[in-house]
């Protein structure tokens, strides 16, 4: 049990202690309905669990007394509803919270993430990013510890999200190409060795960013109630990608699937740090963008930033244009391939792909249209992602994880 309060009345305690005990294994799934905002009153969670309105009555209150979520008891009935109204369940404003790190080619950030993938505060980005993975993640995490302290929130692990492969199951960052850092660098050892210097509990996390951006706008984002979710972007450098089957990432074997940034999509294209030519990853990224439209990157704000600026203001101008229409054919040349392959029932693209998205929607969507078998018979849904730091969201759903799996052993007494 949670060993807080109970909040049931006294007289109600073993009869409502036995149902718990039916529904325990229930816990889990109940916290994953309410955290991804599947389950909004308990009649809804009831139908959902399967199970009787004692039964998710109970494990709604066991929830609320480990603290992770809130049970409205009186709420108002809508205009023109009939019967009693059902609790409302959200989750707890001032409950536990995940720490959550990125890095980036240019720079890393560091928050705190509460349930339903609220952000609850961030730190500024630092803009630079030592050699030394050691110290890029050791600054990180006291940025975080800090963050803690001065919201005095607990703590339920953290993760961290990188721009790179990453191994499973040493958890080594394979190719971090737009980093400085050596290739097969142990960064969850390194990482999970900084959060234990730092005095914080609970277990540590690494993941590839666009992985861990597509597992969160899954969850709480443009991905919701899709099956077969194909996410691709491009940040600070290079392109992603990541699926979602069945909601759960498709890693592969090892934890290398999805690298999608080196599609070759321009076979007498820009020579790729892969050593191959013609990558997604140099020919639709922030560098690609500036460099077709003859910008040189300037030193006040990320090239993501750039990129983005440059579009935003100045899509009229016929070289900015060409610039963008020359990307958003290579990106759809590659999203074709990927939907030949893959078959997604839904795409969703971040970064610099969510702002060429926007800019010219319709061709886009023809590209893909025109290059697919599958896009031909009915088309693709192509979305923006709607998540605000989505790699830092996916980082937290890592460290949420074992909770989600079991509440009273991530939470409760030993």
């Amino acid at each position: 049990m949670s060993g807080k309060a109970d909040p049931r009345p006294a007289g109600d305690g073993t009869t409502s202690r036995a149902r718990l005990d039916r529904g325990r294994g229930a816990l889990g799934p109940a916290l994953e309905l309410v955290h991804t905002g599947r389950a909004p009153t308990r009649a809804v969670l009831t139908a959902e669990l399967g199970v009787t309105r004692a039964t998710a009555g109970a494990v709604a209150a066991e929830l609320e007394a480990l603290g992770l979520i809130r049970v409205d008891a009186r709420p108002g009935a809508a205009a023109g509803s009939q019967g009693r109204p059902s609790h409302r369940l959200e989750v707890a404003e001032e409950g536990p919270v995940a720490l959550a790190a990125q890095v980036h080619a240019d720079g890393f950030r560091a928050a705190l993430v509460g349930l339903g993938g609220r952000i609850v505060a961030t730190t500024p980005s630092c803009e630079t990013v030592d050699a030394d993975p050691a110290k890029v993640l050791g600054a990180a995490v006291d940025a975080g510890a800090e963050l803690l302290r001065r919201t005095g929130r607990p703590c339920v692990g953290a993760g961290l999200a990188v721009p790179s492969a990453v191994t499973e199951p040493e958890g080594l960052a394979l190719n971090p190409l737009h980093l400085a850092w050596p290739v097969g660098a142990p960064v969850r050892e390194i990482f999970t060795e900084r959060v234990r210097a730092a005095g914080l509990t609970g277990p540590g996390f690494v993941g590839n960013d666009v992985n861990l951006a597509a597992l969160a706008e899954h969850r709480h984002g443009a991905g919701r109630g899709a099956r077969d979710l194909l996410c691709v972007a491009t940040g600070h450098r290079g392109v992603g990608g990541a699926l979602v089957l069945d909601g759960r990432l498709h890693t592969g074997s090892s934890g290398l699937a999805l690298e999608v940034g080196h599609l070759t999509v321009n076979p007498e294209g820009r020579p790729c740090y892969c050593g191959s030519r013609g990558c997604l990853d140099v020919e639709a990224d922030p560098l690609a963008l500036l460099t077709a439209a003859g910008r040189a990157p300037g030193p006040e704000g990320s090239l993501l930033q750039q990129a983005n600026e440059l579009i935003g203001e100045e899509y009229g101008d016929p070289v900015v244009r060409t610039a963008a229409e020359a990307l958003i054919d290579r990106l759809g040349l590659g999203l074709a391939g990927l939907v030949n392959i893959l078959n997604p029932d839904r795409i969703i693209l971040g970064g610099l792909h969510r702002t060429l998205l926007d800019a010219d929607p319709d061709r886009l969507r023809a590209v893909v249209a025109d290059r697919s078998l599958w896009g031909r018979s009915g088309g693709v849904p192509i979305l923006a992602c709607s998540l605000d730091h989505n790699s830092l969201v996916g980082a937290a759903e890592l460290a949420w994880q074992p909770v989600l799996d079991d509440p009273l052993r991530a939470l409760g007494p030993v």
